[in-house]
């Protein structure tokens, strides 16, 4: 049989031919040849700084932090180290000793002022004294309030809302705390069998009204300023 020839084979070629460059991989056939005088030297690719000049753009350098040559420095001073360390523990403080608790018959010891033990804040001169921060604090609570109730009473005008008075709020109170005596007592006599429908149905309708009358006694007793509507 006849041996197989693709048809693309010239255009094979001409694709490898064309992607082809000389010297792609091999580099140039001729290069400059480096002359026997220029050999690499010893630290010849080192970089190099520039040489130091005394003056530099026209000024002046610093001088050096060295004394002159016509200094003198003042010598040969004496010096009483017995009396200076004689003066200094005259008037020096005497070292105070500091307290320990022995705690065991081994001699095991702790020292007693940051154990909690020891007396050491009740002897301040300011113990006692309400820091100036939490005076501060309270003022501006203060202020806060009253600027709040003001604002609410500003409210409560223009909604036409009544402020109960001292006497008012007392004899409310006292009123709500008698009605809740009065079903309190109702509410103890009943008996303690409650096999019918009617005991239970009025059991728990003594249970609601008690319920609602602490809730209003502990709501008018919490709250000294009550509002109304007209």
């Amino acid at each position: 049989p006849l041996r197989y020839i693709s048809r693309l084979k010239e255009l094979v070629k001409h694709e490898a031919e064309k992607n082809k460059s000389q010297w792609k991989t091999m580099g140039p056939a001729k290069v400059a040849v480096p002359s026997p005088n220029d050999f690499l030297q010893k630290r010849s690719k080192e970089p190099k700084l520039a040489p130091k000049k005394k003056e530099q753009d026209g000024k002046k350098l610093l001088p050096l932090s060295v004394p002159p040559r016509t200094y003198h420095p003042v010598t040969h001073i004496k010096k009483n180290f017995i009396n200076k360390n004689a003066v200094a523990v005259i008037k020096g403080e005497p070292l105070k000793p500091r307290h320990f608790c022995v705690d065991t018959r081994q001699g095991d010891k702790y020292l007693l002022e940051p154990s909690g033990l020891f007396p050491k804040y009740i002897k301040k001169k300011n113990y006692g004294v309400i820091p100036k921060y939490v005076i501060r604090r309270n003022e501006e609570i203060k202020r806060e309030e009253e600027e709040y109730q003001a604002s609410v009473l500003e409210q409560l005008k223009k909604k036409a809302m009544k402020v109960l008075s001292e006497e008012e709020r007392t004899s409310v109170l006292k009123a709500l705390k008698k009605n809740w005596e009065e079903i309190n007592h109702a509410y103890q006599g009943l008996p303690i069998l409650t096999d019918t429908m009617y005991k239970r149905m009025h059991k728990e309708e003594l249970e609601l009204k008690l319920k609602q009358l602490e809730h209003d006694i502990a709501a008018i007793e919490k709250h000294k300023r009550v509002y109304i509507a007209d």
